[in-house]
Formats: structure tokens, sequence, C-alpha cells
């Protein structure tokens, strides 16, 4: 069809269609070719200071994310303090007196895996057999029990969830807990993104990115992200962005169709990744210069329009829309730091 040929003339050489829709069993799961999960690469010592300011946290973080709906940066510790939360008015303050910003702590179980994109002052957070939501504004945690090893969450606009577990399989799980369906035939599922109704999911072990149909349980369109994609978010504007870890690459697709739509070399280690849902720019984290870069994804091609030094092991980024601002976290202990983007 011409606008498929049209979207598919954007693409730079590489992608590869891998499944069909369809269900595979577990013998099928089982033939499958997987490598190695790709991981960040160990960040050298700080070389130039910081852009912006840094906060303390005494401790690293393992993701983040960034709430508009309770001005809230949303960090996953490690250890067994669970959530910090900070409020987001930090974003205005200037850098010296960061430190003095309380945090609040939300005591998760076990397990802890991964954050979920918010929705409605509302964070997921993987624990285990278990999913625990998160009412940001008041610290409330709700727990769901799940039949699998949680490991990525996504929200949906009407109160369920898409819930990704270590075997490959998405569940559908209704707002009342209830389970509603299972897609199975993923090797696992790392990061799961939503944007109207259409649920995607990475699969690190088979680096590729595939559409869950949960109106009749079967996987849709499979492709190749890469040799070693390992975070995915999707935004408002209908993309589904990858970073290549292994490869060096930022791959940015569309979800109407799942397709490959822009695909650039990001050397030194691409790893965290996040959006600005206002201005469409997209943050990559680079561990191996401990630095983030801002790419400007609305022509043909990627377009850096900034560079900064961050703290060191940048593993994740996030981004408050409204003001611009870009929080990083330090995978190492070194805290997070914020950038007040000029020209936002």
């Amino acid at each position: 069809m011409p606008r498929q040929r049209a979207r598919a003339a954007t693409v730079l050489s590489g992608a590869l269609l891998l499944l069909v829709t369809g269900c595979a069993s577990d013998n099928d799961t089982d033939k499958v070719k997987t490598i190695e999960p790709a991981t960040a690469a160990a960040s050298p010592a700080v070389s130039n200071p910081p852009a912006g300011g840094v906060v303390t946290l005494g401790g690293p973080v393992s993701a983040t994310v960034f709430d508009d709906d309770t001005d809230t940066v949303v960090m996953l510790t490690p250890d067994a303090r669970g959530l910090l939360l900070l409020p987001g008015s930090v974003s205005g303050m200037p850098p010296g007196t960061l430190s003095d910003v309380p945090l609040r702590t939300v005591t998760l179980p076990g397990g802890v895996a991964a954050l979920s994109a918010p929705r409605d002052g509302v964070v997921a957070v993987p624990a285990g057999r278990a999913v625990v939501r998160v009412d940001l504004a008041t610290g409330d945690t709700t727990s769901t029990a799940v039949d699998g090893d949680v490991q990525a969450v996504a929200l949906l606009a009407d109160g369920r969830m898409a819930v990704g577990t270590a075997a490959g399989e998405v569940l559908e799980i209704e707002a009342d807990g209830t389970s509603s369906g299972t897609v199975s035939g993923l090797v696992s599922v790392d990061a799961l993104g939503e944007h109207d109704g259409r649920v995607t999911a990475l699969d690190r072990r088979q680096s590729s990115v595939t559409e869950i149909n949960f109106d009749d349980d079967r996987l849709g369109l499979a492709l190749r992200a890469g040799d070693g994609a390992t975070n995915l978010v999707a935004d408002r504007f209908g993309r589904v962005i990858i970073t290549d870890t292994n490869d060096g690459e930022l791959l940015s697709h569309t979800t109407d169709p799942l397709m490959l739509h822009q695909r650039y070399p990001v050397p030194n280690s691409p790893y965290g990744v996040a959006v600005d849902e206002k201005t469409g720019m997209v943050w990559v984290t680079v561990t191996g210069t401990n630095e983030v870069v801002g790419y400007d994804l609305s022509t043909g091609i990627p377009v850096e329009k900034h560079r900064y030094p961050t703290v060191r092991q940048p593993n994740s980024v996030a981004v408050d829309s409204e003001s611009g601002t870009v929080f990083i976290a330090s995978a190492t202990g070194d805290g997070l730091q914020r950038i007040d983007v000029t020209g936002h």
C-alpha cells in the first residue's frame, strides 16, 4: 500500500520480521535462538562535573520515572528502601538548595524489578509474583498476586494492567485483580509500553519488540530490535523507542502498524531512555562516557540537540515534560542529577 511504502522508505536497513500472529507452544519457545540479555556498560570515573545540580540519595537507583499528575520524581532502589519520591518542584530550585529537599520513602516487598510508566498519579512495581500499585500522592500501596514472576507492567487507561513475566507471557489483569487473558510465545518480557490501547513488549533474550493482542490472546507483529535491546518507552506520539545497547543504536518504531521508522547510531553503550511528552525530545543515557543526549526525532533522521555530562553510571533518566527538566539517576550511588534544559 502507498502509505506503508512511504513509511518503509524512511527506515534504515536491518528490520527483520521474527514472528507472525499466533501463539507459540512451549516446545516452539524452547527452540528459539536467544542471546544473553544486554546490560549497561560499566561507567568510568567521572571526568567532567555533572551538569546542573545533584541530590544526594545515600544509595544506588535502578529505575526512574516522572509523574506529571503529582509532580513527582519516582526512583526505584535495589535495597530495602523500595521507592524514593522527590517533589517535582525541585525543577525550579537553585542547584545549591537541592540537598535540602526531603525525600519520601515507600517500603516495598522483595523482588522489585522495574517501574511502570505512571498513569493518573499511580505507578506499578513488579515485585516477585505480585504487582504493587503505589498512589504517589499518599504513598498508599495495593498488591495484586500474579501467577508468574513479574518483570514488567503497563497501566492501561481503563484500570487494567498488562503484566509481563520471566516465562515470556503477557497477562491481562482486570481492575479487580482477576486475570482475563494470557498471551504466550515470547522468551521473556522485560519491558512493556502502551499507547492508545496498543501494547508492545520487549524481549531482551530475543532482542525483539512484539505487538500484544489481548482481543484474541495472540502475539502480533514482531521485529528484531538490533542485537542487544535493553529499554523501551512508548509515547503519546505513537512511537515505541528502544535503546540497542550492544549495537550502540537508538531505534524508533511506529505502532500502527508496528514498523521500524528510524535507526540511529549512539556510541558508548546507550541504555536509559525517556521522552519529553511536550516537545517529543528523546533523552538517552550513555553509560560508557557518563553522558545524557537529547535527540529531536521529528525529521527523517534523529538530530542531536543536547549533550551533558552526568553522574557516574547513568542507568536511568526521566523528564518533567512541563518544564523540560531532565533527571538522571546513578546506579552506583552518586545521586540524582537535575538539568534545567534551555530552549525547552
